[in-house]
């Protein structure tokens, strides 16, 4: 007698019907969408993808009670004057082995120009220490009851003068938030950033958004392309009133005429004279916070 069982016509039918239930709980289309990551990441749902990034950080800022912010931009390849000069120091006993190479001369200059550099790094170190000690200042006298934290340092949230400026924020004890960016080569956040306050994007204009967004200032230091793309959107709101008014600061006044000839610009007419008035110059920290203060009429 065969050992193999007896299956009825019914029963096969059961089985197939059975293996359709599986099959039906197997497939995306059975996902719950909000954690269907393929779902998700497709193209067609590009516009639930800028909504979730426009109201995370939003929620967890609120959470956290962060009203306004003070946005810090510039180079993430400027260092602290500490790492300059060790990187200087190191290039220099090379080259004196060396002294025929034209490649170590080359790094000699490079490092020579981050030791100038770097007092940018210190300046926006300062800047966010100054900024954020009067913020815990005015927190510490407040007797509304309040939770709300004004005038918050935020940055990108990487290297350089990122860094500077969460570092301030950090050294005296103060909050302070990193928008970081995903980009093709790796960028870590700086670890001074406030836990809970450090933030990934993956689309650059919801990042733009966010750092106008609570905006009280915008200070600008020594940078490249994207520091540039920063500033120059940043002066464009201001000039077709498309955000709150607020000063934009920008240290380096040497380094930055060398390469934009502002005055040029309204000769020719692509500018007025009064868009001039949209930005100050200024290479001390202490005066940047009071031109910041003054515009939103604080003492």
């Amino acid at each position: 007698m065969s050992d193999i069982p007896f299956e009825t016509g019914f029963e096969r039918r059961v089985v197939d019907k059975l293996t359709d239930v599986q099959l039906l709980l197997d497939s995306p289309s059975y996902r719950i969408a909000y954690h269907d990551a393929d779902f998700i990441t497709d193209d067609e749902m590009r516009s639930i993808r800028l909504q979730l990034e426009v109201a995370k950080p939003d929620v967890f800022m609120r959470r956290l009670g962060i009203r306004s912010t003070v946005i810090v931009f510039g180079s993430a390849r400027i260092v602290s004057r500490e790492k300059a000069q060790s990187r200087l120091h190191e290039v220099l006993l090379r080259s004196s082995e060396l002294p025929d190479s034209a490649e170590l001369r080359e790094e000699v200059y490079r490092a020579e120009t981050a030791v100038e550099l770097s007092e940018f790094y210190e300046s926006a170190r300062e800047f966010a220490r100054t900024v954020s000690e009067a913020n815990l200042e005015r927190e510490h006298n407040n007797t509304a009851g309040e939770t709300a934290h004004d005038y918050v340092i935020c940055t990108g949230g990487g290297p350089g003068i990122m860094e500077a400026a969460n570092r301030g924020a950090y050294e005296v004890g103060a909050l302070s938030v990193g928008l970081n960016i995903q980009l093709p080569y790796e960028q870590k956040p700086n670890p001074y950033i406030s836990q809970g306050l450090c933030f990934q994007f993956h689309y650059f204009a919801i990042r733009k958004l966010h750092f106008m967004l609570r905006a009280k200032a915008l200070v600008t230091y020594p940078g490249g392309f994207g520091t540039f793309d920063e500033m120059f959107e940043a002066l464009t709101l201001r000039q077709t009133q498309r955000m709150q008014p607020i000063p934009i600061i920008i240290f380096g006044e040497e380094f930055w005429r060398k390469i934009i000839n502002f005055d040029h610009l309204v000769k020719t007419g692509v500018i007025e004279r009064s868009d001039l008035e949209l930005f100050h110059f200024t290479d001390s920290p202490r005066e940047a916070w009071n031109i910041i203060k003054s515009f939103h009429g604080e003492n």
